[in-house]
């Protein structure tokens, strides 16, 4: 069904019975809002892990308990104005975060439950100030077996500068705007681990919507994102529930991995429409995807080859997408070692896809880690767009001050950014991130 058609049938039922569309409207936003928090899951987690732990208790067996928390300041520099309508101006934003993580342990460690949640303060962003539960789940280890039910997170994948193969988690656009940040996932995740290599099968139930800046915040498209609307191929829309499966294994010197996924792609596209009161929004389009993915890494002697690539279906026609480079590494150059890597990437999508500016581009990078006792470590890349020239450089470094803090830096220039190009959304978007982080 359409989203006019939508309209039109909620518009008839609020004349007929404004009663009974009330009801299906209001139980229809609580369900969006229940699985956007993740919270089925982890209370069925939650209360499984209870009622075992107390079991447990019972019977004499020892119960472990460990907590540990993050809380850090952070403060972004943009040097230059705001490039669109509706953006603060100021140059110097500022917020607090809180990552506190509670494990329980019993049964020898055979079983575990953790609850992983994460807030932020923004001082300027509204969308930037928000909670989430990174993770609240119920796991089961066994030798050759184990089972995860609950929100979880997942990682899979190689490469530096781009992580194509990485589908099971959804985007934390507001954290950062280089992917790297995921959302929990509601989950039951089965993994079997054999002689001829490791499987694992999920079933996602619920789907995370994809977060974005608001209106005032800075790192956003020309238009705001309309995230309070966001339209699904699904007709059970975020309740779709989705399945994908990897299998993964060590050959020698090589790190192989095979998976698919079926279900909503985590990928929104944006597509511009204008509001009755004439305000030009981008609507998030969900659609339904198979993806087919590989990922492969070869370690041999101070040469790493990487390699990820995809295929895709249900966003425009089937199309290929792939990252492969190498990092090489100087060891013990006066006690630090010095990593040089380069990457390719391609990208076949159309304009029924959700748009990347990772169509045909080169990275190049540099790694240093001092090997010290402060662990002090920093990375510098840039991505040049092989056709329009488009130049995107990021910096990253970081050190450990005492037992108990961490201090960050990281920094984006967009030296290049024709009209053309994804990134000329960005083009008055350079900025320097500030980070203090105290551990507990």
């Amino acid at each position: 069904m359409s989203k006019s058609q939508k309209t039109q049938n909620a518009t008839v039922g609020l004349q007929n019975d404004p009663l009974s569309f009330g009801r299906e409207d209001i139980l229809k936003t609580m369900r969006r809002r229940i699985l956007s928090f993740g919270t089925m899951a982890p209370f069925v987690a939650l209360t499984l892990g209870v009622s075992l732990s107390s079991a447990q208790a019972e019977d004499g067996m020892d119960i472990d308990f460990d907590f540990s928390a993050e809380v850090g300041l952070e403060s972004r520099i943009f040097p230059e104005e705001a490039q669109h309508a509706g953006q603060d101006d100021d140059h110097l934003t500022g917020s607090v975060f809180l990552e506190p993580e509670f494990v329980l342990e019993f049964g020898g460690g055979d079983h575990r439950f953790t609850v992983i949640p994460f807030a932020r303060f923004d001082s300027h962003d509204s969308n930037r100030t928000h909670f989430d539960l990174r993770e609240a789940n119920f796991r089961v280890l066994q030798p050759e077996w184990d089972v995860l039910l609950g929100l979880g997170k997942v990682y899979w994948g190689k490469t530096e500068s781009r992580h194509l193969v990485d589908i099971i988690n959804q985007t934390d656009l507001v954290e950062s705007p280089d992917g790297e940040d995921k959302l929990g996932q509601p989950m039951l995740n089965f993994n079997y681990y054999t002689d001829y290599g490791d499987f694992a099968a999920f079933v996602l139930p619920g789907f995370r919507e994809q977060t974005f800046p608001g209106e005032k915040g800075r790192l956003r498209a020309g238009y705001e994102v309309n995230v309070d609307h966001p339209v699904y191929e699904s007709n059970q829309e975020n309740l779709h529930v989705d399945f994908a499966g990897r299998y993964a294994v060590t050959l020698g010197d090589w790190d192989l991995g095979l998976s698919h996924f079926w279900g909503t792609g985590r990928e929104a596209r944006l597509v511009r429409e204008q509001q009755s009161n004439g305000t030009i929004v981008l609507t998030p389009h969900y659609d339904l995807i198979h993806q087919t993915a590989f990922d492969g890494q070869l370690t041999t002697g101070p040469w790493l080859l990487k390699a990820e690539a995809m295929t895709r279906s249900g966003q425009g026609r089937r199309f290929f997408a792939g990252v492969a480079g190498f990092e090489y590494t100087f060891f013990d150059m006066d006690g630090a070692d010095l990593g040089l890597l380069a990457e390719y990437l391609y990208d076949g999508r159309d304009s029924h896809a959700p748009q990347t500016a990772f169509e045909d581009d080169f990275f190049v990078g540099s790694r240093l880690a001092l090997n010290d006792e402060a662990s002090t470590e920093g990375l510098i890349g840039a991505i040049i767009d092989r056709t329009t020239g488009a130049t995107a450089m990021s910096v990253e470094a970081e050190r450990r001050i005492g037992e108990s803090y961490k201090a960050e830096i990281e920094g984006q220039v967009y030296l290049h950014a024709p009209d053309e190009d994804a990134f000329s959304a960005f083009r008055q978007d350079h900025h320097i991130t500030l980070r203090l982080t105290r551990y507990f």
